[in-house]
């Protein structure tokens, strides 16, 4: 969700400096089944231009319909959207629609974070119950306590002692990131594809044969660097580096180079005996390398789908990332047990009753 928002402050910026006025739309609890889940957001601007999505496409027309009210009077609401009747889908939606208003100061420093990949909060309260409770709106909280409204001073005190507001908070974690040590043309496909998900995609390219920018769609950074000058810089758990360099001993000497890093996935291309060749290779120069750092690591890289071209194996590739990180046994959906989507309620996701 962090690259959606960081997509929506980019606009609102441009926008600001346009003195158009905007509108945010939050989803901030759900019951039942929906497209998306809480902490989606879409900015509304007075041009009728809208950035971001709360559902697949079958709400948006009745958020920008009550989204205008807001624009009206600047009083925030709670807009209910009963999809079992509407949809089908059986799912009750509850949307904070709230004007948007950060200061410059706002969203400097909230690039300045997702730049460098510093994580923030962002924490909304509102009331399912009392639509006349104009007291609702969001923060954005940072690591030092210092916070920026979306809009209109909120009053917490207050909205902790009303019986029915609740504190919808969700972490933003920095942007997933991907990056490609090689810069061949299957490196050209991952890129693409995995940048339209809205990645951070750096290429790691050779000096000797150095690339562009323009060479590689969605790319955020294109950087010609040997393995002895190689450094990944804030590296976390929302980071996976494949290595595709298409040549055995370069990928030995990357492997090297980035055996202290702690991201969430290292991919190998190449079938499992040149995989298990290249890992003899380095244990024999890293025997004290950590069995966290070893975990990490996937080789063949991707999912069994199937994929010949390298478009697909791009896909396969980015499906296998995906279920690393969010900790899933790869499955067809039919043969799910219970909700499609986890439980909103986790760690970095959550809805509390501010009075319990």
């Amino acid at each position: 969700m962090t690259h959606e928002f960081k997509e929506i402050i980019t606009s609102y910026y441009v926008a600001k400096q346009q003195g158009i006025p905007a509108v945010m739309a939050t989803v901030v609890d759900v019951e039942g089944s929906s497209y998306r889940r809480p902490g989606v957001g879409m900015l509304i601007l007075k041009n009728g231009k809208t950035i971001g999505a709360v559902s697949g496409g079958c709400v948006e027309k009745e958020v920008l319909r009550q989204a205008q009210s807001v624009f009206d009077t600047g009083e925030p609401k709670i807009m209910t959207y009963d999809g079992k009747y509407r949809l089908g889908c059986e799912g009750l939606l509850y949307i904070l629609i709230e004007t948007f208003e950060i200061n410059t100061a706002g969203i400097e420093s909230i690039q300045k974070h997702l730049e460098s990949r510093i994580p923030f909060d962002i924490k909304s309260w509102y009331s399912k119950t009392d639509d006349r409770n104009t007291n609702m709106g969001s923060i954005v909280v940072f690591e030092n306590s210092k916070t920026f409204f979306f809009s209109d001073p909120i009053d917490e005190l207050s909205m902790n002692q009303h019986p029915d507001s609740e504190c919808f908070f969700r972490e933003m974690k920095p942007c997933f990131r991907l990056i490609i040590i090689g810069a061949e043309h299957d490196a050209v496909q991952l890129c693409t594809i995995a940048s339209a998900m809205g990645w951070e995609v750096e290429v790691i390219c050779s000096p000797k044969n150095p690339k562009y920018l323009e060479d590689f769609p969605g790319a955020q950074k294109v950087i010609p660097m040997g393995h002895e000058e190689l450094s990944i810089l804030n590296d976390d758990d929302q980071t996976a580096i494949i290595l595709m360099t298409h040549n055995f001993a370069k990928d030995l000497l990357y492997l090297q180079a980035i055996k202290d890093v702690q991201v969430s996935y290292i991919g190998l291309l190449g079938p499992a005996r040149r995989r298990e060749k290249l890992l003899s290779a380095f244990i024999e120069y890293y025997p004290e390398v950590t069995d966290d750092f070893m975990e990490t690591i996937h080789g063949p890289a991707g999912l069994n789908l199937g994929a010949e071209t390298p478009q697909e194996i791009a896909v396969a590739i980015i499906a296998e990332i995906l279920s690393v990180v969010r900790n899933q046994k790869p499955i067809p959906l039919q043969d799910k047990k219970g909700a499609i989507h986890d439980d909103p309620k986790r760690k970095n996701l959550k809805t509390i009753n501010v009075k319990s």
